[in-house]
């Protein structure tokens, strides 16, 4: 099969077309996106691509879901993203194992369960290289955010993958304090008050990321719960949100850089 096969788009459309969101209401860049599949082995990984629109390079940032796999939510982040200047891209790591995400949080969260490590971090290989290769990508310039367990993944593969630039733990566990010291880029933790279970361990992971010698920086947001970045969720309806979201931003912006 030729490499032009391998990576098959599936739907080209205007961010525009998914609807409204505070973030349109802000749009800096027109966007485009696609839902694409990425060859690896005998599997495929389907992803959302969100872009901006214009002839320079620019950063990418693999989003990485939540523990209900991915869900109509996750695509808005990467169409936010894209009019801020990067390439975002959200890979379904529920779909090389099981075709794509079930509609049903429940299911959703038993199969998210199922999966292997190695699995989720050869999926995330596979999506970095696929940035890594793709023409509108400044070349090695590729950060991550994840959001609840996809938190905890996009904090686990910065000790896997030493060539990431950014990386933003969005209310997610921290990996083993021994594999810490794998960790070269920078990160960034952002968590709710009222949310025990997490921030229980901020303590721990703060001592651990300095005794690595790993950049790590984290803020708690007043008045906001687990999973306050997206719709429902304590918090989502207050100034913390964009609070939050500038804050992730601002770090984006120091590290990656914006085209």
């Amino acid at each position: 099969m030729k490499l032009a096969t391998l990576i098959t788009s599936v739907a080209l459309v205007a961010s525009a077309a998914t609807g409204p969101s505070p973030a349109a209401a802000q749009a800096k860049m027109p966007t485009q996106s696609e839902w694409i599949y990425i060859k690896k082995g005998a599997d495929s990984i389907r992803a959302y691509v969100a872009s901006p629109v214009k002839s320079a390079l620019s950063p990418a940032i693999i989003v990485i879901h939540e523990i209900y796999g991915l869900t109509d939510w996750e695509p808005t982040v990467a169409d936010r993203l894209a009019q801020e200047g990067y390439i975002a891209i959200v890979p379904d790591l529920l779909s090389s194992k099981h075709g794509k995400s079930p509609s049903g949080e429940d299911e959703g969260r038993k199969l998210v369960g199922e999966l292997e490590p190695e699995r989720v971090t050869a999926d995330l290989n596979a999506t970095y290289e696929w940035l890594n290769k793709n023409v509108r990508v400044d070349k090695g310039n590729i950060g991550t955010i994840g959001f609840c367990w996809g938190g905890g993944e996009s904090f686990r593969y910065a000790t896997n993958n030493p060539n990431l630039r950014a990386v933003v733990v969005a209310y997610g566990p921290p990996p083993d304090t021994a594999d810490m010291k794998r960790i070269k880029a920078p990160v960034l933790g952002i968590y709710g008050e009222n949310d025990a279970r997490i921030n229980s361990s901020l303590p721990t992971v703060t001592a651990g990321m300095a005794k690595s010698g790993a950049s790590f920086t984290s803020e708690v947001f007043p008045g906001t719960g687990h999973g306050f970045l997206k719709p429902g969720r304590q918090g989502y309806d207050t100034p913390e949100r964009e609070r939050a979201w500038k804050r992730i931003l601002e770090f984006y912006r120091a590290r990656l850089g914006r085209a």
